[in-house]
């Protein structure tokens, strides 16, 4: 088990959040500025809004050009970038601890100076452009786009995250300013650090860069989305039928989480699982196949991706639910129950060795349970996991009547309709 590294945290007045975790023996820290907005809290006609404005974060402030931040960066051997997500947004760099005030300074700058140019929001459109296009020429990312919209109809969870090539050419520099003035407030901010950190310095930076931060936000608490049953086929020339199959999933904070993050190992997170096994090496009918879980604040869904042939469309489906109700009716043997246990103890350990990585847990425990979980616990939690909770989360997830199927590429003659799915 790797040592605990002391976590703490701190609020200011305004409301930011502030969590560090200090790591005795790397050299490197990691800072993240994260804001409780992504594409969830979008309108359809705002549909890539919070990706195309952290894209504009970074195109120069009042004293630094885009340029000047990247040869910043550069020149201490660090770098820098931001991501979106669907309930959140992130910003956030990683450099020697040396140079750490340095990446304050300019992730703080960027965050509280950006000019939000005219000329360069016209510029960076063309990109996002390329950006939504290249996702839709990639189609195993663009089938999971397609499911979300078909399995969530008309809830925010579902808009594509990087909006639709008619809403991105739509936006103006207003439309940013007002977003950023409705959900980028002091009680929506966290701001993390981990490795070669300092805590009280860095609460000290913190209060001088984000202290004089005023407002609060509309938490626009939409209702959780429904799942809603279909089968979608999408014709498209391609060597491959690309499939993704949902069920109704767990939330980030479900009482279940850990017994269904051992069913997700188990049914389809490794070459051991259920699925590779059946599917890739004893039949032959994929490469690519896998399980995952998508979870959200209040809700989310179990999902399965095959690449496959037309011809195997229905029979990696009957597999795969074939496999799903074995584990609702028997649960996983002990055999199993252990190999799946140490696996996900060891990549969650593995997965913990960097200062980002670390920054990410730090940050994503206090925004979705207001405290941290340390690597122990959540071993601990694994362990005490029991088949009896991970056949309930089988017996959650095979709702047929809830169950959703996507599938794209030439089928040729092949028929998929609603009775695929039982």
């Amino acid at each position: 088990m790797l040592a605990t590294p002391m976590v703490r945290c701190a609020r200011l007045n305004n409301g930011v959040r502030i969590v560090t975790e200090a790591m005795p023996g790397v050299v490197s820290a990691t800072l993240g500025i994260w804001v409780e907005n992504g594409s969830r809290y979008e309108s359809r006609a705002q549909a890539g809004i919070s990706h195309y404005l952290e894209h504009i974060f970074f195109k120069g402030t009042e004293s630094r050009t885009a340029a000047d931040i990247a040869e910043a960066f550069d020149a201490v051997g660090g770098h820098f970038n931001a991501f979106t997500g669907r309930e959140n947004t992130c910003y956030y760099a990683k450099v020697l601890g040396e140079h750490l005030p340095l990446a304050q300074d300019i992730l703080g700058d960027l965050f509280r100076n950006s000019t939000f140019a005219e000329d360069e929001i016209d510029r960076e459109r063309s990109v996002i452009v390329q950006e939504i296009l290249q996702g839709e020429d990639t189609p195993d990312d663009h089938v999971h786009d397609l499911f979300h919209l078909q399995y969530w109809p008309g809830h925010a969870l579902s808009f594509p995250i990087c909006g639709s090539v008619e809403t991105v050419e739509s936006f103006r520099r207003d439309a940013f300013l007002e977003f950023i003035a409705a959900r980028y407030r002091p009680d929506r901010i966290l701001v993390a650090a981990a490795g070669a950190v300092d805590h009280d310095r860095f609460v000290d930076w913190v209060a001088t860069t984000l202290g004089d931060l005023s407002g609060t936000t509309d938490p626009s608490a939409d209702a959780p989305p429904a799942p809603h049953r279909s089968v979608r086929c999408v014709d498209k020339d391609l060597e491959q039928v690309h499939v993704c199959l949902g069920a109704p999933g767990i939330s980030q904070t479900s009482p279940l989480r850990y017994p269904a993050y051992l069913l997700n190992t188990a049914f389809g997170g490794g070459m051991s699982s259920r699925l590779f096994q059946e599917i890739r090496e004893k039949r032959g009918r994929a490469y690519s196949v896998y399980s995952f879980l998508s979870a959200f604040s209040d809700g989310g869904y179990f999902g399965v991706y095959v690449g496959t042939g037309a011809e195997h469309v229905r029979e990696v489906v009957a597999i795969t639910l074939q496999q799903l109700d074995d584990v609702r009716r028997n649960g996983l043997a002990p055999h199993e129950l252990a190999r799946v246990k140490n696996q996900l103890k060891g990549n969650m350990l593995l997965g913990l060795e960097t200062t980002d990585s670390r920054m990410h847990r730090i940050a994503r425990n206090q925004l979705y349970f207001g405290r941290n979980v340390s690597p122990e616990e959540a071993a601990a939690s694994i362990d005490a996991a029991t088949n009896d909770e991970i056949i309930a989360v089988a017996e959650h997830i095979a709702h047929l009547e809830a169950m959703a199927l996507t599938v794209l590429g030439n089928l040729g003659a092949e028929k998929i309709d609603e009775s695929i799915l039982g």
